[in-house]
């Protein structure tokens, strides 16, 4: 069985208030990307992961779709051994979601394949344990997300048609520093009506809090922002905590080697 997991951008991003339990609450909207990534499920004599494509830091078995495996299982769902080949290809530390997407993914593919019975509701609940962005890729559509980013609203939201770049350089950002200079408050402009108007309207008003920590110590970041900007994106912003940028143009436009040290990903959105 082969499914291809995909990633996410965020549009708009905002720190609305800390709390009680240290971390923040946010706003953003979560909009699918069809860059995807490849897991191979079969059934084997021993349990077994690899790992090919972009290199992943850690044990395969501390993996975010290997610990969904052992998840589903201490739920009591029976899984026989299994052999999983991932094959990364959304980069990672990006703000794009790819290991919260295999996770989903592979609760989904499991689901199915070993006709366990679970609900959309109920892998989402599961989702959630492994990450606050998991549970967004079970459903896999635009939705607005609140809480830690877990919390999902239902929007009408098509973006098809319009021209996706997006861009990956090698810096690497931690949360520590993305939250460094952001002080939680209220947006000046509510992200759902937003989003509602056309994207030409989004520049300005729509805007990630934690490019105001990040630009300043990695000024390659705002560099492909106001790069994207200058080529005729009618958006462009940093996604999640990066260090991916993306931007919107109406029509396509050929990038050429404008990005030639970076990653690189152009589609139309379907």
């Amino acid at each position: 069985m082969i499914t291809r997991p995909n990633c996410k951008i965020n549009l708009g991003l905002n720190v609305v208030e800390r709390r009680p339990d240290g971390y923040h609450n946010l706003e953003t909207v979560f909009y699918p990307v069809p860059l995807c990534d490849e897991l191979v499920l079969e059934e084997s004599e021993t349990d077994q992961i690899e790992v090919k494509g972009i290199p992943v830091d850690g044990d395969v078995f501390d993996n975010l779709v290997w610990r969904a495996v052992k998840m589903l299982r201490a739920a009591g769902h029976v899984i026989p051994p299994i052999r999983v080949v991932l094959t990364k290809n959304i980069p990672n530390g990006a703000g794009l979601g790819g290991g919260s997407s295999d996770a989903a993914f592979m609760i989904k593919m499991l689901n199915e394949n070993f006709s366990l019975g679970l609900s959309v509701e109920e892998m989402e609940r599961m989702a959630v344990t492994l990450g606050a962005d998991c549970a967004v890729f079970i459903q896999n559509k635009p939705v607005f997300a609140e809480g830690i980013g877990n919390v999902f609203s239902p929007i009408e939201l098509n973006l098809s048609g319009w021209f996706l770049v997006l861009v990956k350089p090698d810096d690497f950002i931690s949360t520590r520093e993305a939250y460094s200079a952001v002080t939680p408050c209220r947006p000046l402009y509510d992200l759902k009506d937003l989003v509602a108007d056309s994207v030409e309207t989004w520049s300005g008003r729509m805007v990630n809090d934690f490019e105001k920590s990040v630009f300043p110590l990695h000024p390659v970041v705002q560099g492909i922002r106001d790069r994207l900007y200058e080529l005729g994106a009618d958006y462009a912003s940093m996604s999640g905590s990066g260090s991916s940028v993306f931007g919107l143009f109406r029509n396509p436009i050929d990038v050429g080697n404008e990005f030639s040290d970076h990653f690189l990903y152009t589609c139309v959105l379907p």
